[in-house]
């Protein structure tokens, strides 16, 4: 069964499909909702741009986008670690944050993690267990478990990815969505705060390492069912968006990406969402999402080329179309209830890309 959202508001003349989320279009697609984000700076701003756009049509600042454990953003609520404890860039850094709207009809929370399965982790599940069950969970973990655990990190993330999926198989409840948002790509130079001086030799190396562990996460949340995003090839030509530190980014590329990730969401639950297109001048300006996926592609991917996300249904979670191929590990995980015909989304990087600076209007 399909839903449409309602929209009252005048629509811009169409010249294609694009989905175009305003603030009241968002509400209703997460009325109700409670929805759990984890992950690193990045996913604070995924967190930050979602919270924003549950209230109004605009756009994260600059200032907002930097800031760090802060006691409150937009109505939202530091509940520990940040500011209530002490700011620093290391490994045991905390910051949990909620949002929940006047009405009472929008619950937001977010967790800082440095790694995707500790100890914490496992507090935060407990939290998630005994507390309301979360409607979305959306997750990502990468850059800090690949340069700050020493050599043996990429081996280490695997089992740790193992681990982190069959926990969330065990403890969500199957009506909960999870999203696992693939790492974004990173600039040839990475000055990160997360990236200590003394690390500052692993840079070199680090952009090759997060292709290969997003391999492996997408490739492990596919095994159990899990959905995936894949930010990656999304955001690989979007240097313009980049901030000169090499990991984050502006606030246009926050916005595409959580249409992205609605419009993701959007599919999974069975909602149809409104399409416009966007025209200079009309509506809110950057909120742009691309339209339909286009299909598999057919034939060998000469290197160098990107293959675009590719759509499967039904069951199995593989794509035959695949440059890779990666065997299940062990026995069959459990089913889990599907929410989405999204499958794995691979691509061939090249390592020495042209120079391109994709944007969106804006």
């Amino acid at each position: 069964m399909v839903f449409c959202l309602e929209n009252k508001e005048p629509r811009c003349s169409r010249r294609g499909a694009m989905v175009h989320l305003q603030a009241s279009e968002v509400q209703q697609l997460l009325h109700n909702k409670f929805v759990v984000i984890l992950g690193d700076s990045i996913q604070r701003a995924v967190y930050k741009d979602l919270v924003l756009l549950l209230q109004k049509d605009s756009l994260l600042t600059a200032a907002q986008l930097k800031a760090k454990g802060e006691l409150s953003f937009e109505q939202d609520q530091l509940v520990a670690g940040g500011q209530l404890g002490e700011l620093h860039n290391g490994t045991q850094y905390r910051e949990v944050r909620q949002f929940c709207s006047g009405s009472g009809h929008h619950l937001v929370r977010f967790y800082f993690l440095t790694r995707v399965y500790s100890e914490y982790l496992e507090d935060v599940l407990e939290e998630l267990t005994y507390g309301p069950a979360p409607d979305l969970v959306i997750i990502n973990s990468c850059l800090w478990d690949l340069s700050r655990y020493g050599r043996f990190s990429m081996e280490t993330y695997r089992e740790n990815l193992e681990r982190v999926f069959m926990r969330m198989d065990q403890v969500l409840p199957d009506s909960c969505l999870l999203v696992w948002n693939m790492a974004m790509p990173l600039g040839e130079r990475v000055t990160g705060g997360f990236l200590l001086p003394e690390l500052q030799p692993l840079a070199a190396s680090l952009r090759r390492d997060v292709v290969e562990g997003n391999f492996y996460s997408a490739t492990l949340a596919g095994d159990h069912f899990f959905d995936v995003l894949d930010l990656h090839f999304h955001f690989r030509h979007a240097v313009r968006h980049r901030h000169r530190d090499g990991v984050h980014w502006d606030q246009h590329a926050h916005r595409h990406l959580s249409h992205l990730l609605l419009a993701h969401v959007a599919d999974a639950w069975g909602v149809e969402l409104p399409k416009r297109d966007y025209t200079p001048g009309c509506g809110p300006g950057v909120n742009v999402v691309p339209g339909p996926l286009p299909p598999p592609v057919s034939g060998p991917v000469h290197h160098g080329q990107h293959r675009g996300p590719v759509v499967h249904r039904g069951m199995p979670r593989c794509a035959p179309s695949s440059p890779y191929h990666v065997p299940r590990m062990g026995g069959p995980c459990r089913q889990r209830l599907r929410h989405s015909d999204r499958l794995i989304h691979t691509y061939k990087l090249d390592r020495r890309p042209p120079a391109h600076s994709g944007t969106w209007p804006g």
